[in-house]
């Protein structure tokens, strides 16, 4: 079960926009949470970092005791990452620029198919649209090439 507070880390983290999601019921309320991909491999990565990190700090700080070795060691750990995390999930760099959306209605033929839509690229930003439109793979082929004929960078 996620905590009650998902929203309020999802938020705080930036966690927002992104091409998986996940629902479950508690309370008999539907809780979504999207996740972006790039950024949850990035931050695993990030994991991976910290351990031979913080290990060498460790050891080169023994000789002050177990526990204050430690310490030492998670709040330099913390000077570290708080900005390797902070631009993981604030980036733009990182942004998914396609949403992929299953079981839609193409907004051009009326299919009922896998959907998708750009989101946002160098010079055109939709992510606040209030109503957003998907097209199956033929009909956003089409449209990516009349925003390429316009100049907008799709790729």
């Amino acid at each position: 079960m996620f905590p009650k507070d998902v929203h309020t880390v999802a938020k705080f983290l930036s966690i927002a926009p992104l091409a998986h999601e996940y629902e479950e019921v508690q309370h008999h309320t539907k809780v979504k949470m999207h996740i972006n991909l790039k950024r949850y491999g990035l931050y695993l990565l990030r994991w991976q970092a910290s351990t031979p990190i913080l290990a060498a700090v460790g050891i080169l700080l023994a000789t002050m005791g177990q526990i204050m070795a430690a310490i030492v060691a998670n709040l330099i750990g913390g000077l570290i990452f708080f900005w390797v995390d902070r631009f993981i999930f604030t980036s733009q760099a990182l942004a998914a620029q396609w949403e992929v959306k299953e079981q839609i209605t193409c907004a051009d033929c009326g299919r009922v198919t896998r959907g998708y839509r750009l989101v946002k690229s160098e010079n055109y930003d939709r992510s606040h649209e209030e109503r957003p439109q998907f097209r199956c793979e033929n009909c956003s082929t089409r449209k990516a090439d009349e925003l390429r004929r316009k100049g907008i960078r799709v790729d």
